[in-house]
This record gives structure tokens, sequence and C-alpha cells, in this order.
């Protein structure tokens, strides 16, 4: 027995203000920074999903008081000053990529041993690159299987820090983790990038969080090959607010510019750190009118919905991806996206799984290894697999606006980062509250 989630099509072009929740990726940022600063801290606006429980539960497992308020859209932390007060642990993060990055680079600030696992999947998304790194720092985090994937065991007696060099061809995580930990290595840091770096707008985003808890961060933003945390910084609890998820926003982006609509999502701007805002970029390729103010962003679809095929290079905003493509059989002619080859590592091989997806939907693909090329056909009714990857299910939920007869598969993969994300696009579309059915 299987959910299946049947999306109502739109009769007519939506108009709507969303509230998007907080961003996964600052506030599991934010939750480790605040864990490891002087002091107490409040989380205000953040993401309460599974990614931020399964980061929140390993905090507090380690020691650090962490309370949750879901309803207040609220973290409260104890900080624990540089460390963790307990000195064994056995630390389960799901498929949370954020929260095994971030707290396997910052275990070896403690003093004892820890032990990180998480679902099978993410026994197949590599670690190597970081666990080689911390090795040059000084620290003991190994892959217990030898994979160079979790479950990964750390024997911490804090971290000596120094220089380091490390592949940019996998993820921008593993730079980010080491950063977000570097404030409380003997040394500091310094990383070296090998080769390209992918994903780097989420380097300044990393930035401006530690930042905001008194930590400075030397980024050169230029050349993408060198960064560097001085010794001696400590974080300082504060009161920090949560941005509404960028990459979250984008489906609600989409379907304004699927269906010939609006949407206004606030909390976003001209001011904001996340990189994948500049999504909006992309739809304007596309065809529609973006407006980006202080405060908040509109995107306001072509009439009719029709849009332009474009040929786009998505590195620096991968998670984005999956929305372009599932929008793409709406253009009048072919979408190329290129850069991606990343993202076979997330969730599920997001560029195989788009390409097997969208040609159950009866388009025309043209896979590679690092993207692919939809040649757009009339949509054929099917039911779409998300293989447990919540970007599938809610970047195809904007394809069913427009498409009678596509159904989600396992909707409930949305709870990832954006638990109630079906009913809020019931309330943009004017669609009846979206349930989901038994499907055998």
């Amino acid at each position: 027995m299987t959910d299946v989630l049947a999306v109502p099509t739109v009769s007519r072009p939506i108009d709507a203000d969303v509230v998007v929740p907080g961003s996964k990726s600052i506030t599991n940022r934010a939750l480790l920074v605040a864990a490891l600063a002087d002091g107490d801290s409040e989380l205000t606006g953040a993401l309460h999903s599974d990614d931020t429980r399964y980061m929140a539960g390993a905090l507090n497992a380690l020691g650090i008081r962490v309370e949750r308020d879901e309803p207040g859209a609220r973290f409260a932390v104890r900080g624990g000053g540089g460390t963790f007060p307990v000195a064994e642990a056995d630390l389960f993060v799901g498929n949370a990529g954020t929260a095994a990055r971030f707290l396997t680079a910052a275990l070896p600030l403690g003093r004892g041993v820890y032990r990180l696992d998480g679902v099978p999947r993410m026994r197949q998304r590599p670690i190597r690159p970081l666990l080689d790194a911390l090795a040059a720092l000084g620290a003991d985090a190994r892959s217990e299987a030898g994979t160079g994937c979790p479950p990964v065991v750390v024997r911490a007696s804090g971290l000596p820090g120094g220089r380091v060099a490390m592949a940019g061809d996998q993820s921008s995580q593993y730079f980010s983790a080491l950063l977000l930990a570097a404030p409380y290595a003997a040394a500091g840091v310094d990383l070296e990038v090998v080769g390209d770096l992918v994903s780097k707008p989420y380097m300044p985003l990393t930035a401006a969080v530690m930042r905001a808890f008194g930590v400075e961060v030397v980024l050169d933003e230029v050349g993408w090959r060198t960064f560097r945390v001085a010794p001696g910084q400590r974080y300082r609890g504060r009161a920090y607010a949560v941005e509404p998820d960028a990459s979250n926003a984008s489906y609600f982006f989409a379907a304004a510019a699927v269906t010939g609509g609006r949407v206004r999502v606030r909390g976003l701007g001209a001011g904001s750190t996340q990189g994948d805002l500049r999504f909006v970029d992309a739809l304007r390729a596309m065809g529609a009118t973006v407006t980006v103010g202080a405060d908040q962003v509109e995107v306001v679809g072509p009439p009719g919905g029709a849009l332009r095929g474009v040929d786009l290079d998505l590195n620096g905003i991968s998670d984005t991806a999956q929305t372009l493509a599932a929008i793409a059989p709406f253009a009048a002619g072919p979408t190329t996206i290129r850069g991606i080859g990343h993202a076979r590592l997330k969730e599920t091989d997001r560029v195989a799984a788009l390409a097997t997806e969208l040609r159950r939907l009866g388009q025309g693909v043209e896979e590679r290894p690092d993207g692919l090329t939809v040649h757009p056909a009339p949509v054929t009714p099917a039911d779409v697999a998300t293989y447990d990857d919540h970007r599938m299910a809610m970047s195809f939920a904007v394809t069913a606006l427009r498409a009678p007869g596509v159904r989600i598969l396992d909707p409930g993969c949305v709870a990832k980062t954006f638990p109630d994300f079906f009913d809020r696009l019931a309330a943009a579309t004017g669609a009846p509250t979206m349930g989901a059915t038994p499907s055998v």
C-alpha cells in the first residue's frame, strides 16, 4: 500500500501571497552555531521538519539543551561553549545531509566517542572528502564500514586545525561543515579548494550565519580558492531570525509561471543570503515578470503560462533544478539544465530520477552526466515516483497543476523540509485540501 496524491489542476491563473517556512539550510547552520556558542540563543522563524528535528535531536543527545516550539516556529538553544557535555553518543540523522556533514565536522570538538548513522540512503552518500580533511586537521573521524560513507565514528579530543586542501566537485557542505567548526580549532582553519567548487552560493550563506553569531570568515568570492577562519574566535548566543526558504519558495514561483498567475513571497528580498532565490532569474528567462523588493519577491507568469525553453547552468542552485525540469513540459522549445552532476549524490540520483519520471509523463529526455535536456510534448497522465526525495514530490506537484491525471506517489516525503507543503499549495491555488489516498 503506497500513498498517492492527486493534485487538482487549476482552471485559472493563481493569485496568492504565500508564507513559506524558514530555510532548512539556515536553520541547521544556526542550530549548530547556537549549540557551540557561549550563552543562550533563540531562533525565530525557524523550520521544523524532519531534517531540523534530526539536528535538534542529535544536539540534545550530545548534552546541548535544545527546546522546540513548532507552533511558534522557534528553537531555544543553551550553548555548550565550543564543546559537547556528553562523552558518548549514538546519533541518528535520517537522510539529512546537512546534519550529517555539519555534525561530523563538529564532533571532534568534544571529548569522547561518537557514532553518527542514518537511513540506508545516507549510507550511500559519500563523506570521505570531509573525513580526509578532518584527518589532515588532526581529528580521528572514520567511516565505520570503510566505504567512505556513514556510519561515522569520531574519537574526539579537540580539533588541532591548520591548513587543508579538498576537492570541490562533490558538495560545498564539506566546506561549510569545516568552517562552522573552525572557530574552536586550536590553530584555526585554512581551506583550499581543489578544482571547481559546486553550489558556491552556500559559502556566503554559511559565513553570514557565522558572522551573525560573532565569528568572521575570510572568503575568496572571486576565485573561490581559499576560505579562512582565524583561531581564538567564539560564537556568542543571540536572538536570530531565520529567512523563509528560497528553495521551497521556488515551487510557488513556478506555479505562478505555469498558470500565468501571480505569487508574492514576503520575507525574501534583495538582501537574501540564499543563492536559490536566483531561480527567479530562470523564470524571467522563460518569460515571467519578476519583481524583487527589499522584503518581498513577486513572480507573474506570462499570459496562458506560455513559457520559453532555456539553456541554463544551475551548478550554483542545483536544488532548484527539479523545479525547472518539472515546468519544462510547458515551454515552447527544449529546456537544457547543465552543471548538476553533483545532484546525483543527494537524496536520490536526481538527474536519473528526473529523466525517468519526465519520460513517464511523455517527454523526450536526453540525459547527460551533468544534466539533461527536456523536449516538451503533451503530458501523459501518470503516477510520478518520488524516490523518498522531497524535491521530486514538490516539483512534480507543480506539473500537476496544469496537467490532468498527474499523481504524486509517497507525498509524505515532503516532511523532510516542508511538512505542510500540500496544504499551502492548496491554499495558494484555491483548491480543496489535498488529501492522500491509498493506492495498491
